[in-house]
C-alpha cells in the first residue's frame, strides 16, 4: 500500500461544484464503484461530505489509469486532479455537474467485499447492519445522522451557555436507589460485597447543584436501566438535563419553550408557535386515552356512559354498575372502508390492551346499525345517532370497561386506525405540554402507591393539605413535553420542604430508617437551606428520531444495543476470566437444568 506521501487534502468530495472548474484539487476517500470504458476508468469517491466522479484517462497518465484498473469497492485512495464540467450532467447528484480527472492516484488501503452494500436503501437485516456497524455507519443518511445529533448537541449548548447554565459532570458510579427501574450494578473490588449502580438519570445530584447554589445547570449525559426492552428503547440511552433554582412552572417552561424553538429552527428551518399549547393529564386522558396526546389527526374519545345508566345490555349494564366507563370514537365517513374481518382484527388489537371487546355501530341509510343493536333500547341508539351526529357512512368503535382499560384500548386504536387510514403527516410537528400529572400511581403488583415521576416531585399548592390522605387525586407540579405523540422531555417543581418530603415518604410506604438508607445524603444537604427549584430532561435519542424523520432510535445512536440489551459488533455483554470474579470476590451461579 502507498502513503500519502505530500499529498494533502484540499476539498471534500461533496463540497465540488461549477466554481471550482479549472481548479487543480487534491481529494481522499473511499471508492463507491468503479466503471470500465475502454481507455477512460469511472470511479465514484465518496467521503462524509458526498460523492463525485473521478475519471482516470490513459492519455493523461497512463500509471494512474492502470492503477485504477485495481480499484474495488471501499478500497481508500488519495487522488490529484483537475475539475472539469461533466458532458452528461447528473442532477440527481449535488456534484453532478462536474467531474475530476485524476493525473495522480495513490492506493492507500485495499478491501475486501464488504458483507453489506454501502447506501442507504441497501435492505440488509437490522442483525447485520448492527453486526458490521462500522460499515453501516458509512452510509449516507446514517453519517446525516450523526451529524444532525452532533449540531444539535451544540445548539442546545450555546443556548443554555447564553442563557447562564453551567456544564456540570455528574458521578457514573452511585449508589443504587431501586425505586423505580432496575438499576446496573458494578461490584467493587476494593469493598467485595459492595456495589455501584450506574445512574439512571442525574436527579439527586441536580437538586445537590442547586443547594449548592450554582443556579442554573445542565449537563448531556449517559443514563442508564435495566429493563426489558420495548421498541424503541436502549438500556443506555442519553438525556438534556437542566435543573433552575428560585423558579416555578411558568419559568421551567418558558426557558424551554426558547429552548425547543432554538433547536427546530436550527436544525428544520421550522419557527414553532409559541407559546406551545397545554392540556391538563386529566384532559389528555379522557380526550385521548394517552398522556402523550398524537395532536395530528382528530377521533377524540367521546364518553357516552350517561346513554347507558339504565342499559339492559349486560355488558353495558355491568360497566356501569361497576363505576366503569362506556367510551367511543367516530371516524366519519369510512363505514365502508372496515369489513366484519377488518373490525376483528381491530378487536384482537384492542384486547392486547385490556379490552374485552370491541362494539360498533355504523350508519346506513339514516340507520344504525350493528351486531348490539338488538341488545338495546330504541331510545338507546337514538341517543346515540344524536349525541354523536351521526351522518351516512360514519362508523363508531365502543370500549366498555374499567377507564384506565377504556383509555388505553381507545388510546391505542385511533392511533391504529390513522396509520392504517395514512393519515399521519410526518412533516407536521405538534406538540403539547401535558401538565398536572397524578403525584401517585397505584401499583397492583406491590399492592401500594408508587410515584407517579419520583419521590422528590412536588404536589401542586391546592393538594399539599391532601395529598398524603387522598393519594388518588393529589396532582403533580409535573410537566411533559409531547411531540407527535412522543414524550420528548418531562420534569417538575420539586419538594424543598423537609416536612412535606417526610409526609410523601410515608405516603410510599417509606419508613425513616429507609429514607435515610437511600437518600440520607439529599436529606441532610436539605437541612442547610434549599432554594425553590425544578428541571426538565430530554430524551436526546427520541429529540434526534424527530429531527432526522426517523422511524428506529438505533439510527441515530453511533452504537446502540439489540432489544437483547446486547451489542452485535462487539458481543457485550461477554464472559470474563475467573481471576476477575476472584477479585470482585464473586462467583456465578451454574445455571439450572432445564
Amino acid at each position: 500500500m502507498e502513503t500519502m506521501g505530500s499529498l494533502r487534502r484540499t476539498n471534500m468530495c461533496g463540497e465540488l461544484n461549477l466554481k471550482h472548474i479549472g481548479k487543480e484539487v487534491i481529494l481522499m476517500g473511499w471508492v463507491q464503484k468503479r466503471r470500465s470504458l475502454g481507455g477512460l476508468i469511472f470511479a465514484d469517491l465518496r467521503d462524509i461530505k458526498g460523492l463525485v466522479q473521478v475519471v482516470f484517462d490513459e492519455d493523461i497518465n497512463k500509471e494512474a489509469f492502470e492503477k485504477a484498473e485495481k480499484l474495488r469497492s471501499e478500497f481508500v485512495i488519495a487522488i490529484r486532479g483537475k475539475v472539469c464540467e461533466r458532458k452528461s450532467k447528473n442532477l440527481e447528484l449535488a456534484t453532478g455537474e462536474i467531474e475530476v480527472y485524476a493525473e495522480e492516484l495513490r492506493i492507500l488501503d485495499t478491501a475486501i467485499t464488504p458483507p453489506i452494500y454501502i447506501k442507504d436503501d441497501d435492505n440488509i437485516s437490522e442483525q447485520m447492519r448492527l453486526k458490521y456497524r462500522f460499515l453501516d455507519l458509512r452510509k449516507p443518511f446514517m453519517q446525516n445522522n450523526l451529524i444532525t445529533r452532533s449540531k444539535t448537541a451544540k445548539i442546545v449548548r450555546d443556548f443554555l451557555y447564553d442563557n447562564e447554565f453551567i456544564e456540570v459532570e455528574t458521578p457514573m458510579l452511585i449508589k443504587s436507589s431501586p425505586e423505580g427501574a432496575r438499576d446496573y450494578l458494578v461490584p467493587s473490588r476494593v469493598s467485595q460485597g459492595k456495589f455501584y449502580a450506574l445512574p439512571q438519570s442525574p436527579q439527586l445530584f441536580k437538586q445537590l447543584l442547586m443547594v449548592a447554589g450554582y443556579n442554573k445547570y445542565y449537563q448531556i449525559v449517559k443514563c442508564f436501566r435495566d429493563e426489558d426492552l420495548r421498541a424503541n428503547r436502549q438500556p443506555e440511552f442519553t438525556q438534556i438535563d437542566l435543573e433552575m433554582s428560585f423558579v416555578d412552572i411558568e419559568d421551567v417552561i418558558y426557558m424551554n419553550e426558547r429552548l425547543i424553538y432554538n433547536v427546530f429552527k436550527e436544525i428544520k428551518d421550522i419557527e414553532i408557535q409559541l407559546p406551545i399549547k397545554r392540556m391538563t393529564y386529566k384532559e389528555a386522558m379522557e380526550r385521548y386515552g394517552s398522556d402523550k396526546p398524537d395532536l395530528r389527526f382528530g377521533y377524540e374519545l367521546k364518553d357516552i356512559s350517561k346513554i347507558f345508566n339504565n342499559s339492559e345490555f349486560n355488558a353495558f349494564k355491568n360497566t356501569i354498575d361497576n363505576k366503569g366507563k362506556i367510551k367511543c370514537i367516530k371516524i366519519d365517513g369510512s363505514a365502508e372502508e372496515f369489513s366484519r374481518k377488518g373490525i376483528s382484527k381491530l378487536e384482537k388489537f384492542a384486547k392486547t390492551y385490556g379490552a374485552k371487546g370491541l362494539a360498533w355501530f355504523k350508519k346506513v341509510n339514516d340507520n344504525l346499525e350493528s351486531p348490539i343493536a338488538k341488545f338495546l333500547s330504541e331510545e338507546e341508539i337514538k341517543n346515540i345517532d344524536e349525541l354523536l351526529v351521526m351522518k351516512n357512512g360514519d362508523i363508531v368503535f365502543v370500549v366498555a370497561d374499567k377507564e384506565s382499560v377504556v383509555n388505553n384500548a381507545l388510546g391505542a386504536l385511533r392511533l391504529e386506525i390513522a396509520i392504517k387510514k395514512n393519515l399521519i403527516d410526518k412533516n407536521i410537528y405538534e406538540m403539547v405540554w401535558v401538565t398536572e400529572f397524578p403525584l401517585f400511581e397505584y401499583s397492583e403488583e406491590e399492592n401500594r402507591y408508587v410515584a407517579k415521576h419520583h419521590p422528590f416531585t412536588s404536589p401542586v399548592d391546592e393538594d399539599i393539605a391532601t395529598f398524603d390522605t387522598d393519594p388518588k387525586n393529589a396532582r403533580a407540579k409535573a410537566y411533559d413535553l409531547v411531540i407527535n405523540g412522543d414524550e420528548i422531555g418531562g420534569g417538575s417543581i420539586r419538594i424543598t420542604n423537609s416536612e412535606i418530603q417526610n409526609r410523601m415518604f410515608n405516603a410510599l410506604g417509606f419508613t425513616e430508617e429507609e429514607a435515610n438508607a437511600q437518600f440520607g445524603y439529599l436529606l441532610e444537604a436539605f437541612k442547610y437551606g434549599v432554594p425553590p427549584h425544578g428541571g426538565m430532561a430530554y430524551g436526546f435519542d427520541r429529540l434526534l428520531m424527530m429531527l432526522t424523520n426517523s422511524d428506529n432510535m438505533r439510527d441515530v445512536i453511533a452504537f446502540p444495543k439489540t432489544q437483547s440489551a446486547s451489542c452485535l459488533m462487539t458481543e457485550a455483554p461477554s464472559e470474563v476470566k475467573l481471576s476477575q470474579l476472584d477479585e470482585l470476590g464473586l462467583e456465578i451461579k451454574p445455571e439450572k437444568e432445564s
